[in-house]
């Protein structure tokens, strides 16, 4: 994993399958998060992760994404168009390994989609809001596809 990697967790797609996540219609945001986590994670969720603390630009709860959930030619895409940015200050947070796209509109466990490496060196140093601001850019293709076969 590269710093700017998105990863599905493997349970997404049994949550999916579960009707935890309506891409269509639910509320998503993303947070940012001290810890790298692993596609293995069992039923992730935000509560098992910490976000980090406010502080700057940063609020908790992170920034609404405003999400498209497309099909064409049997493949689903999953995209936003406003692209997440927090402004550096000296209150910024300084722990950020990576970022949390989380479903607002879940009330329930589960509602972790999956995450993007913030690092450099796939998970070891926390990258530092101080140093410069930090913005996430949603691959032109879409955050993720899903083709049924």
């Amino acid at each position: 994993m590269a710093q700017g990697d998105f990863t599905l967790f493997e349970e997404f797609a049994l949550n999916l399958g579960n009707g935890d996540h309506n891409m269509g219609s639910d509320n998503f945001s993303v947070i940012l998060i001290t810890t790298l986590p692993t596609a293995a994670d069992a039923s992730p969720d935000r509560a098992d992760y910490t976000e980090c603390s406010a502080g700057g630009s940063y609020s908790t709860g992170g920034i609404a994404l405003t999400e498209s959930w497309t099909e064409a030619a049997g493949v689903g895409t999953f995209d936003f168009t406003n692209d997440p940015e927090w402004a550096a200050a000296a209150s910024s947070p300084t722990d950020i390994k990576a970022a949390l796209i989380v479903n607002d509109t879940h009330a329930s466990t589960r509602d972790a989609v999956g995450f993007i490496d913030m690092t450099t060196d796939a998970g070891t140093t926390a990258i530092s809001m101080v140093d410069g601001k930090v913005k996430i850019v949603a691959n032109p293709s879409g955050v993720f596809t899903l083709t049924i076969n």
